[in-house]
């Protein structure tokens, strides 16, 4: 996995502060391979409520991850309850949780 230890304490704190201790993160994508160069950080979200605007909600994380871990293109997906799953979902289910 190509993130810092401070690299994930940050995103489990933004995470956490936005959605509370029940949240999991989940490193999918390019970041999971240690032999690999770059690439942006893919990240699963998940919560056990509802997420009103999640298009919203998903870019507010981007930036407050990118705020404190530096300039990297971070992407989230989100997964709650009230949002439908899409194949991308089972993908990124499968990476490494924070």
């Amino acid at each position: 996995m190509r993130l810092t230890t401070k690299q994930i304490e940050h995103i489990k704190t933004v995470v956490s502060d936005e959605f509370g201790d029940q949240a999991t993160v989940t490193l999918f994508g390019s970041r999971q391979q240690d032999a690999g160069r770059g690439g942006d950080i893919d990240l699963l979200v998940s919560c056990t409520h509802a997420i009103a605007q999640p298009a919203l909600v998903a870019a507010r994380l981007e930036v407050k991850i990118m705020q404190r871990i530096g300039l990297q293109k971070v992407d989230v997906l989100l997964s709650a309850p009230n949002l439908q799953p899409f194949p991308i979902h089972r993908i990124a289910a499968n990476g490494i949780i924070l």
